[in-house]
């Protein structure tokens, strides 16, 4: 079989679509917590179209796009830029420029692409608006949203947002609230826009290590070659875990009588099979670093629709011959890394940067991000849930990103890069678990 290559033709010039209704101006605070994570994240919606015959693709874009511009206007700080603040952190001035907005059209039929939980960069990367030459994250908009058409009449809407604007379940809130202003209804979830509830108090206050921070280095070894794959181009690739799969590793490491959350017997094992799987020295050092969802742990709670990032990063590290051993050593250590994440560990988080300025080391990592709650069937314009979602592509090699399977309640699709004799060892040890 050939090489797909799908052709996208831009139907015009990018557009601006500010607000459609005067916002406010000026500089618009970001948080500590959304520091650190200044990258794009590219997600995909794919639609049929209309089923009732009264609209189609065709009315895709102007009904999106005169949307868009009416729910800017809650969440106005979108339509502005991002700058770097007098203290040196990243904040955002609310210009009301507006945030890019493109048309297109695509040679073939929207089945033609083929499985988007497989996602292939060469091919969804074009259904995902890139500014041309842009040499560094001040220079890209907030939001972009391209809406291809397909020659059956489906569309797809691909976003890309900096993630500094919100976390998974924010963005989520906004894609709702975006749909519900499509079908003309108000929104059920107004952004909850203030950011300085969660300032950094003064003195900062360091009442844990915060080791998610810590970096790991080939002095931390006695072994100071690097895995034996490192440098290797990565390949991608989704596999699923069905409930009575998850059931299984989860029997498997019972810990001490208790059972396990599915998050910390799936992590316990892509973390464990991932460091077997690019050789990993035993007396190596390997990191796990996940985001905990903060907006139910802070006392008092996060207010509903809170509009920034809540999650704090939480981590484990293990000697990657104790990993490969012990199974259930994994799920041990993420569970504590979950119980870890309490009001004032994440207040302490917060103070860590302003006092440090510190980022996350990504060296002998992996990153979980679990987008296997979040809502994205509830991103309806008028044409229904979407038929298909996913990330168009991975934001970081150390990355693995968690999806639900959306035919199948209960299941989980894990998402990750790996060098090509990585992934086949990757595959084998999934598929010793997996097989029924």
């Amino acid at each position: 079989m050939g090489v797909f290559e799908l052709r996208v033709k831009q139907q015009g010039e990018p557009a601006l679509v500010p607000p459609a209704a005067e916002t406010p101006k000026g500089s618009y605070y970001l948080s500590n917590l959304d520091q650190n994570i200044a990258v794009i994240v590219q997600t995909v919606y794919c639609f049929s179209g209309a089923d009732d015959g009264d609209g189609d693709s065709s009315s895709a874009g102007v009904v999106l796009r005169e949307s868009l511009a009416k729910v800017l206007v809650h969440y106005y700080p979108l339509a502005g830029r991002l700058t770097i603040s007098g203290e040196g952190k990243l904040a955002v001035d609310c210009t009301g420029e507006g945030a890019v907005f493109v048309e297109a059209e695509a040679d073939c039929a929207m089945a033609d692409i083929g499985d988007v939980t497989e996602p292939d960069p060469s091919v969804l990367g074009k259904l995902v608006y890139s500014v041309p030459g842009a040499k560094n994250i001040l220079e890209m908009p907030l939001l972009a949203a391209q809406v291809t058409k397909f020659k059956c009449g489906g569309f797809v809407l691909g976003l890309a947002i900096n993630h500094c604007m919100f976390d998974g379940v924010g963005a989520m809130e906004f894609v709702n609230s975006w749909g519900e202003t499509a079908r003309g209804l108000p929104l059920s979830l107004p952004p909850a826009l203030d950011r300085a509830i969660l300032r950094a108090r003064d003195p900062p206050q360091l009442e844990f290590p915060h080791h998610e921070f810590a970096q790991i280095t080939d002095d931390d070894s006695d072994e100071v070659a690097p895995p034996p794959h490192d440098g290797d181009p990565l390949l991608h690739r989704s596999f699923r875990f069905t409930p009575a799969s998850i059931a299984r590793l989860k029997a498997l490491a019972l810990l001490e009588g208790r059972p396990c959350t599915t998050f910390e017997a799936l992590a316990g094992f892509v973390w464990s099979a991932r460091t077997r799987a690019l050789g990993m020295g035993p007396s190596r050092r390997s990191k796990l670093l996940f985001a905990v969802d903060g907006r139910p742990r802070f006392a008092p709670p996060l207010p509903a629709g809170y509009f920034g990032n809540a999650i704090v990063l939480t981590s484990a590290a293990c000697a990657a011959g104790e990993l490969a051993a012990s199974p259930p050593r994994a799920v041990r250590l993420v569970r504590g890394a979950v119980e870890a994440v309490t009001d004032a560990y994440m207040r302490s988080a917060v103070d860590y940067f302003e006092a440090t300025r510190a980022r996350p080391s990504l060296a002998s990592t992996l990153l979980i991000t679990a987008w296997s709650r979040l809502p994205f069937r509830a991103a309806d314009f008028g044409w229904g849930p979407p038929e298909a979602y996913g990330p168009a592509a991975l934001p970081e090699k150390e990355v693995a990103l968690f999806l639900s399977c959306g035919e199948e309640r209960g299941g989980v699709r894990v998402l990750l890069g790996l060098p090509a004799a990585a992934m086949a060892e990757f595959q084998r040890l999934v598929e010793e678990v997996t097989a029924a």
